[in-house]
């Protein structure tokens, strides 16, 4: 559709005219992007022109101004129309009647509309009091009417804006601010809002505020760019929702990223990620700037008073060869010369994040514009300003972030191009790949003094998730590039050994400590042997916590420190020469005595439920974690309690956190088998149920008369699951190598209520005994590890224990 076609479809003012071109011009594939919106913005300019000349009459006096999105031209198929009808107030009735003949019309479409009417004085005096109205009004647009009428509005809305930019800028600021604390930030969100999250569109129209109001001016590069991108994912996330909606839903992702021709959604979130940003960095130097204008206004006038009159002169604070502190930021020295000094780079941004200030927006450009690239391996001073800057702590956030906005650290760093803006689409992590390794060595840096070589620890924390740029599995991956990685920034053999054990191992520790049975002495021995030294596992242990602590709240707690801690003092024994000897059966501990000999006497279930908190933690605020309830039950053997016991608790709500099942001796002249389930549970929402109830329930499990399998799929019927992501499908694995006692088989699967009763009656059927289990949960992924025996107490072999694995994978399927 051209130009010419659009001015003659809009020759029919009347709504079926403009409503048949409209579907035209959104339904034609050939054109898309910033075309299509001015196409469409020009349709409905002259539809608009149209229904304002027929119903103005004899009105002298009164203009209709397209403002705010619509007034930037930027119209989405689903975009409100915000309009003005501005008049001089010489003829109230005869405006009303021409809104009605304007408003109608639109509201007859289903179009939505944002309206108002108002002379002059009252738009001024609206846009004085509400800073949304004024900012939609600095993007007012004449459509029709009185152009000397709209003309004037705007020369004074712009004269407004800027004699009031010292007070109505902070006040943007802080409307900003407000919108991302309540919205995240898009470069991170798994379903942003591509408008109101922090570097959204919302975020763009600001910096042109703040460049009409002549204080300051947004780093151009890009952000034209960066805006287009979003609005088109906004156009096609119109036009496959059908919906006005700014918000990138995880099910309308791929549809979208096909009506974009993009691969898939992963790509399709790295582009809007990498857009926004753009929008985020050009935020913070642009407010940076408006901030130190601000203060130079006002301390300038005092200084002239006490120098006599003249342009006052900065201070200049030395930081390092060749970087110095400048009003609030760092910038280089007037004699520093980036294209004979490769380390500048890294040196100048060690320095910014020591001293917990911004890198200047010049000084970055300048050195990605002349700086020379390092060495390969590099100098010893390069290495030592890459672990100084990654050991700052948080402003080593702020600091790499501007080196990576203009490409330094892809220079410094190839490998990193590959994990930039890449999603993670994991409800547990709450960063992209590359922001989590950062965070990661945030974290790490409050480590070092618990380890004796804390640059390794750091680098280490850089490059764990490295891998995730590749195909396949990312530690392995990861412990490829580890090992260039390492060589080219110059550290020695030994070192780049220990670099790239702690990549490919990165995971050891807490998922050894949260499914595997740390009493069996192969579960140390695996263990020790990939670790291999005392120091590479004080390394590991610290990597782990930092990892954890910056992949999100789900990640670590209290109860898994002390789970990882535990494995990590057996491993260190290990390793000092003390060979772990083959467990002997648990000593009972006397409540757990009284309780079998109890279900031995009365034949039936016995419980128990005690709350369990760790010691205060290390946070500011001291108090001790709740860890849930421990719940002890003694029961005679017998089949199904795995499933039973399971079963009862997913009906009563109950979250099972950890689950060990084991037969107890009695004490000699006792007759009689008992099993005892050791577990911690902790309610879904709402208070624990009662013990006896508890065993009212499982009494009627045991012996057949509660059909758990039944109520709880008549729960599930009657809380429909939501539409959502489709879950990838469970897998099921066995272990041979990791116990010689028993044969382990772990299953990762969708967490769901009911799962493990599932598993357990699963089990059951395979005529298989569970002699622990070690259950999981990291967001919506269960992590379950069985060790199982046959009716014997031996291990399976390896046939049975492959056919078991399969059955139990395609009742998970089904």
């Amino acid at each position: 559709m051209t130009s010419t076609d659009v001015r003659k479809d809009a020759e029919d003012s009347g709504p079926s005219g403009y409503a048949a071109a409209r579907l035209r011009l959104l339904t034609e594939g050939a054109r898309s992007g910033p075309p299509r919106r001015a196409a469409l913005a020009e349709l409905t300019d002259d539809w608009l022109a149209g229904l304002f000349t027929a119903g103005v009459g004899e009105l002298r006096g009164a203009s209709l101004i397209a403002v705010g999105g619509y007034g930037r031209g930027e119209l989405s198929p689903r975009s409100d129309l915000d309009l003005l009808l501005l008049h001089d107030g010489s003829d109230p009735a005869a405006v009303a009647a021409l809104a009605d003949r304007l408003w109608y019309p639109v509201w007859d479409l289903g179009l939505a509309l944002d309206h108002s009417v108002r002379t002059p004085a009252e738009a001024r005096k609206t846009a004085a009091e509400d800073l949304k109205v004024q900012l939609g009004l600095l993007d007012a647009r004449h459509l029709a009417g009185d152009l000397g009428l709209t003309a004037g509005l705007r020369t004074a809305v712009l004269a407004d804006w800027r004699n009031q930019a010292p007070k109505r800028l902070p006040e943007l600021q802080e409307l900003c601010a407000e919108r991302a604390e309540r919205q995240g930030e898009l470069q991170y969100l798994l379903e942003p809002d591509l408008k109101e999250a922090r570097g959204g569109l919302r975020d763009a129209t600001a910096l042109r505020a703040v460049a009409a109001s002549w204080l300051a001016d947004a780093p151009r590069e890009g952000l034209d760019d960066a805006r287009r991108r979003l609005l088109d994912v906004r156009d096609a996330l119109h036009l496959t929702t059908g919906r006005a909606t700014d918000r990138l839903s995880l099910q309308e992702q791929d549809q979208v990223a096909a009506e974009l021709d993009l691969l898939d959604a992963d790509t399709l979130l790295r582009q809007v990620y990498e857009a926004a940003r753009v929008i985020s960095y050009a935020s913070d130097v642009t407010w940076r700037e408006v901030g130190r204008v601000l203060r130079s206004r006002s301390v300038r006038p005092r200084l002239r008073a006490m120098l006599g009159g003249g342009k006052p002169v900065a201070e200049r604070s030395p930081l390092a060869e060749g970087v110095v502190e400048q009003d609030g930021e760092v910038v280089l020295a007037r004699a520093a010369r980036p294209d004979r000094d490769p380390v500048l780079p890294l040196r100048a941004a060690a320095a910014a994040a020591q001293a917990g200030l911004p890198l200047s927006l010049h000084a970055v450009r300048r050195l990605a514009g002349t700086v020379r690239p390092l060495p390969t391996p590099w100098p010893a001073e390069a290495r030592e300003q890459l672990v100084t800057l990654l050991g700052s702590g948080r402003p080593t956030v702020e600091v790499w972030e501007a080196l990576e906005a203009e490409g330094l650290i892809s220079r410094l760093l190839p490998d990193w191009e590959r994990v930039r803006c890449r999603p993670q689409r994991n409800a547990v992590h709450v960063w992209t790949v590359d922001r989590h390794l950062i965070e990661t060595a945030v974290r790490a840096s409050e480590f070092t003094r618990r380890v004796s070589r804390p640059d390794l620890l750091l680098v280490a924390a850089l490059l764990h998730d490295i891998g995730k740029g590749w195909p396949g599995d990312h530690s392995v991956a990861g412990e490829i590039i580890a090992k260039d990685v390492a060589a080219r920034i110059g550290f020695d053999r030994a070192d780049t050994a220990v670099l790239s054990t702690l990549v490919r191992h990165h995971l050891l520790l807490v998922e050894t400590a949260t499914r595997r049975d740390l009493d069996d002495p192969a579960t140390l021995r695996l263990v020790a042997d990939a670790v291999g030294t005392q120091s590479t596992l004080e390394l590991l242990h610290a990597l782990t916590e930092a990892d954890a602590l910056a992949t999100g709240p789900a990640a670590w707690s209290s109860w898994r420190g002390s789970l990882v801690a535990d494995l990590v003092r057996r491993v260190a024994a290990v390793l000092a020469g003390d060979a772990p000897e083959e467990p002997e059966p648990a000593a009972a501990t006397a409540e757990q005595e009284r309780l079998a000999l109890e279900a031995a006497a009365t034949g039936g279930p016995v419980l128990a439920l005690r709350a369990q908190t760790e010691p205060p933690s290390e946070e500011p605020s001291g108090e001790p974690e709740p860890l849930g309830v421990e719940l002890l039950i003694a029961v005679p053997d017998q089949p199904g309690v795995l499933p039973a016991v399971a079963g009862v608790l997913a009906m009563h709500r109950l979250t099972v956190r950890t689950a060990e099942l084991r037969a107890l001796d009695l004490p000699d002249g006792v007759d009689g088998s008992v099993l005892l389930l050791d577990w911690r549970v902790a309610a879904e929402y709402g208070s624990l149920p009662q013990a006896a109830r508890l065993r009212a329930d499982l009494v009627r499990a045991l012996d057949g008369s509660l059909d758990i399998a039944g109520r709880l799929a008549e729960r599930d019927a009657a809380y429909p699951r939501r539409r959502g992501v489709v879950a990838p499908p469970p897998r099921v694995t066995v272990h041979p190598a990791a116990s010689r006692l028993a044969t382990v088989i772990e299953v990762r699967a969708q967490d769901a209520p009911g799962l493990l009763f599932r598993i357990g009656r699963a089990l059951e059927d395979a005529a298989v005994r569970v002699r622990s289990a070690h259950v999981s949960t990291l967001g919506a992924n269960a992590v379950d590890a069985f060790y199982v025996t046959g009716p014997e107490g031996a291990p399976l072999p390896g046939g049975e224990a492959t056919s078991v694995a399969r059955k139990l994978e395609e009742m998970l399927r089904g």
